[in-house]
């Protein structure tokens, strides 16, 4: 059964459709350690703010961002001949992988609790974000080195055994879309982040008490959050009765919002806090190495929180293999919805996401 938000943000659409076996190695990166484990939404809105702030804000702090964020080999080990063809030309699709290094409940840096298929069409003028659930069983493919993968697992266990590399395979072979580029963030990042722009505003669809220290208390309805009650929200699931799918919905309230006070709250046009964003956001973004920040930044100048829209792979629900509890996608549906993605048909992207 698909699960579905009750509580809209205004403007956005929530259309909800979800640890992890133990790695025998955590991947090797190809480059300097960051300074946060990192892993990606945020690159959206800066990029977005950027390319909407005019030469005066690019000229300012473009080169800034360009050498702030750091850059991962995220196609070198995915073999051509296994790749889906790109189907719609001038479109684009960004796998942007989340984790939060910072977690109370997190046991391993080699997670991903986030896992985002972006759909940006060819006109640039929205963009469908499409959440698969982190314990989504499917079939992983074998890692480089042969000692993991090649049988059916969460999906998140190709974080664990290949790096990006083997997520990015494991996502194209899932979905049949070609991944053009991948994002990284750690939601830790959002607690700068939000603390730069003073705050977000954030809609709570009940009233419930955080299960980490502090303990802090949430009242339903709308609330202005600091970054630290904002990522403690987040990262809330056990109080609600589709557990990981209630936090891929407050994770995704918690996008918007900072997308919609960014561009409103005159960020741009106030110097100081402007580098306080730029500086919090470049330091949690990582980007592979074939993007040009410059022209993606061009391309998302117009994308804010109302017209982003936020989906959920389709899915039958959980269940148990083994030992291990699981979401099982449902993969007549997922077929559709996703052959829409590669055809860059957007209302029937929305439609097969109801």
């Amino acid at each position: 059964m698909q699960y579905r938000q009750e509580h809209e943000e205004p403007r956005t659409q929530f259309v909800d459709a979800q640890s992890l076996p133990e790695p025998t190695e955590a991947p090797r990166s190809r480059r300097r350690r960051p300074r946060w484990q990192k892993v990606v939404l945020i690159t959206f809105l800066v990029l977005a703010l950027l390319g909407g702030g005019g030469l005066v804000a690019g000229g300012l702090y473009f080169r800034s961002i360009n050498s702030g964020i750091e850059r991962v080999d995220a196609f070198a080990d995915v073999p051509e001949e296994s790749r889906p063809q790109p189907a719609a030309k001038g479109a684009l699709n960004m796998l942007i992988l989340g984790s939060d290094s910072r977690d109370p409940e997190g046991t391993t840096g080699s997670r991903t609790d986030s896992i985002i298929l972006a759909h940006i069409p060819k006109d640039r003028s929205s963009a469908q974000l499409v959440s698969i659930p982190r314990d989504t069983w499917v079939p992983v493919p074998r890692s480089k080195n042969g000692d993991n993968g090649g049988r059916d697992a969460k999906i998140n266990a190709a974080y664990a055994w290949g790096g990006v590399p083997l997520m990015v395979q494991t996502v194209e072979k899932f979905t049949d879309v070609r991944v053009d580029h991948v994002m990284i963030i750690d939601f830790a990042g959002f607690v700068e982040i939000i603390d730069a722009l003073g705050g977000v505003d954030i809609d709570s669809e009940k009233s419930f008490t955080s299960i980490h220290p502090p303990f802090r208390a949430f009242k339903q309805g709308m609330q202005r959050m600091d970054g630290a009650a904002a990522l403690d929200y987040s990262r809330q699931r056990k109080q609600f009765a589709d557990g990981d799918f209630a936090r891929i919905r407050h994770q995704q309230q918690v996008i918007k919002a900072i997308m919609d006070k960014a561009a409103s709250g005159g960020i741009l046009t106030n110097p100081a806090r402007l580098n306080s964003f730029v500086k919090a956001s470049s330091s949690a973004v990582s980007v592979d190495e074939k993007m040009s920040l410059l022209d993606m930044a061009t391309d998302l100048r117009n994308l804010r929180g109302g017209n982003l829209t936020f989906l959920t792979s389709p899915t039958k629900g959980t269940g148990r293999v083994g030992s291990e509890s699981v979401v099982f996608a449902n993969t007549e549906k997922a077929k559709s919805f996703y052959g829409a993605v590669r055809r860059d048909a957007v209302p029937e992207i929305l439609a097969a996401g109801k």
